[in-house]
């Protein structure tokens, strides 16, 4: 791959704004951008990588080629069929110009794992992250200054060939492409606000719940869409079988914190086993907290000390209140940050970000 001229071909409408890079010592130009007011919503940027192979064979070579539209068949597995899966991470700029990836690999086999239950060839762990090592650097210009967003990075894999009949796709198509960002929510690190949804339900035992297939995603909107207009931030959903233990909210784990003790939904096929969420359980655990992977009830959670929620687009997210059969509940204290949300926060983002030292061998250094 020829970085130098995919490189200095993006920085035509480049700012002088530049930031050193310590690995080549170039001089990178920063995208014009006011990067003290990202949101979390889609930007173009300059490339993006694609990897394709045949149904019954591996993916082998890909390259990068310059960011837009794709051209599918009307017929493609993916929009007929919903055959297709994503995932979600994020690349960090260091002070001292260094770039971060935080758990590549996990991400890898979280999609090897979604593939292998919706019938698609997957790229291998190495090919995963090279593609997103690849992608990244390839629009480095777009990576924020430190402690102003972030990267995020989304993979897709997809059914590409037509198919009429219901069955795997014929050809698989990868894709990796980047935005950078700022927080999920827009109250940043301040409190969301949920509501416990007891009637539409997100995922039902023996269906995609656990894989992070498209599919899971545009069921929640009507429940989500509801829930803002009344001025909640999200939703909270419970199991369909009993309606009574917590699921997960719309894209994020949820934690339920009672004296040091601290308790999250089992992973039991109805929940996505969320990066970010095991990273919360070994830092909580390595902090001298008792974590519990469990049924947890609603009556668990309105008797908590603290609730908070976590992902790769929101990291932790605090909850400053729930809203259960119109009753209210809130946590946090006067602010509605709690004191462990606030800690794991900040000893989770200073390792992603490198301001902390990586004793886990989580963080992955591409310069």
């Amino acid at each position: 791959l020829r970085f130098s001229s995919f490189i200095r071909d993006g920085y035509a409408n480049a700012d002088r704004c530049r930031v050193a890079s310590p690995a080549s010592n170039v001089t990178v130009e920063l995208a014009d951008i006011d990067w003290d007011n990202l949101g979390f919503s889609f930007m173009p940027t300059d490339y993006m990588y694609v990897m394709k192979c045949a149904q019954g064979e591996t993916f082998s070579r890909g390259d990068l080629q310059r960011f837009g539209n794709i051209e599918l068949s009307p017929s493609a597995g993916i929009l007929n069929y919903g055959q297709g899966l994503f995932e979600g991470l994020k690349a960090y700029r260091k002070h001292d110009g260094n770039i971060l990836l935080f758990r590549p690999e996990e991400n890898a086999l979280r999609l090897r794992m979604g593939a292998e239950r919706m019938c698609m060839p997957a790229p291998t762990v190495d090919q995963f992250v090279e593609s997103v090592k690849a992608t990244v650097l390839a629009n480095e210009r777009w990576i924020p200054p430190p402690g102003k967003g972030s990267l995020y990075i989304r993979p897709l894999l997809m059914g590409s060939g037509a198919v009429l009949g219901l069955a795997p796709a014929p050809e698989y198509t990868f894709l990796v492409y980047v935005s950078p960002v700022g927080n999920y929510f827009k109250e940043g690190l301040a409190p969301i606000n949920l509501i416990v949804e007891t009637e539409m339900h997100r995922a039902t035992p023996g269906g995609t719940g656990g894989v992070k297939t498209i599919g899971n995603y545009a069921p929640v909107l009507l429940a989500q869409s509801a829930a803002k207009a009344k001025g909640f931030s999200d939703v909270l959903y419970l199991d369909s079988t009993h309606k009574r233990y917590l699921e997960e909210v719309s894209s994020c784990n949820v934690f339920v914190v009672k004296g040091n003790s601290i308790s999250t939904p089992a992973i039991k096929g109805t929940i996505l086993p969320g990066i970010t969420r095991k990273s919360i359980i070994d830092v909580a655990v390595s902090q001298g907290f008792q974590v519990e992977e469990s049924y947890v009830t609603v009556d668990e959670l309105l008797d908590a000390d603290e609730v908070f929620c976590t992902g790769t687009a929101v990291v932790v997210s605090p909850v400053g209140s729930i809203t259960y059969m119109n009753r209210r509940v809130s946590y946090g204290g006067s602010n509605g940050v709690g004191k462990v949300s606030k800690q794991l926060y900040s000893a989770l983002t200073s390792l992603q970000m490198g301001l902390a030292e990586d004793k886990m061998g989580w963080t992955y250094q591409l310069k």
